[in-house]
C-alpha cells in the first residue's frame, strides 16, 4: 500500500501537481525494503503519451521546466549521493525519467522544485520529532501524508506539520471538491480552501449603494400614497 501510494503521489501527472509528495520520511527499520520496492515499481511505469490509455506518466510541461529538474537533480546528487532515475526513450516532448534521491538531511531540500523527482530521507526513531519541527520550518504548508496503523502516531505526526490537507493511509493527490476542502497556507497559499464553504466568497465583489432620496423631494413610496 505504502508504495502504490507513494509511486501515484510522487510521478502522478509526471510530479506536477502542486499536492505531488517530494520528501518521504522512512523509518530506517523499513527503508531498504521500501526503497527497494520503489525502484522496482518505478522500473514498471509506462512514460509515453498521456492521451494514451496504457501511459503511466507523460512528459513535463515545457523545456525550462525539463531544465530545471536537470539541475536540480546534478546538485541533490552532489549533496547526497544515491539516485535511482528511469532512462526514457527519446520521443517528441519534455519526458523526464522519474527519479529517486536518498538525502541525508532536509537541508538538501532550499526549494520546491515541479517534476517527478522524490527526496527520500531515512530516520531513526529519536529523531522524529525534531525532523518534523526542521520539515514545517521550510514553510510549505499545503499536503501531508502519514501511513501507519497506529492512530497515535498519525496525530502526533499532525501536531508536528501544520498543512491544510492531511491524507493518511492514502494518496496525497486527487482531493474531491466537495468532500476534501483543498488549500493550505504559508508559502502554500493563504486564501479559503477550494470547494470550501468560504470558497465562492472568493469570487464576489461587496458592493454597497447608499441614495440620499430627500435631496428629490422624499420617499418616493410615500408621494405615490398622495
Amino acid at each position: 500500500q505504502v508504495i502504490d501510494d507513494v509511486i501515484s503521489s510522487a510521478f502522478g501527472s509526471a510530479g506536477q501537481r502542486c499536492s505531488a509528495l517530494r520528501v518521504l520520511l522512512l523509518p530506517v527499520e523499513t527503508a531498504s525494503t521500501i526503497l527497494a520496492g520503489l525502484a522496482g515499481a518505478m522500473g514498471e511505469l509506462d512514460i509515453g503519451d498521456p492521451a494514451l490509455p496504457d501511459t503511466d506518466m507523460g512528459p513535463v510541461i515545457d523545456r525550462a521546466a525539463h531544465d530545471n529538474l536537470q539541475i536540480h537533480l546534478q546538485q541533490t546528487t552532489i549533496k547526497s549521493g544515491l539516485v535511482v532515475q528511469i532512462e526514457t526513450e527519446q520521443k517528441p516532448g519534455f519526458f523526464f525519467g522519474p527519479a529517486l534521491v536518498q538525502i541525508t538531511s532536509l537541508a538538501c531540500i532550499e526549494r520546491e522544485v515541479f517534476g517527478p523527482i522524490l527526496h527520500v530521507l531515512p530516520y531513526e526513531a529519536k529523531d522524529l520529532d525534531g525532523l518534523l519541527e526542521e520539515l514545517a520550518a521550510k514553510g510549505y504548508g499545503l499536503t501531508l501524508g502519514v501511513h501507519s496503523r497506529i492512530s497515535s502516531f498519525a496525530e502526533r505526526v499532525r501536531q508536528k506539520v501544520p498543512v491544510g490537507n492531511i491524507y493518511v493511509n492514502r494518496s496525497m493527490i486527487g482531493a474531491v471538491v466537495g468532500v476534501q476542502p483543498f488549500g493550505g497556507h504559508g508559502l502554500s497559499g493563504t486564501g479559503p480552501k477550494a470547494g470550501g464553504p468560504h470558497y465562492l466568497f472568493r469570487f464576489a465583489r461587496e458592493q454597497v449603494v447608499s441614495v440620499n432620496i430627500t435631496a428629490q423631494g422624499g420617499d418616493p413610496e410615500l408621494l405615490n400614497l398622495i
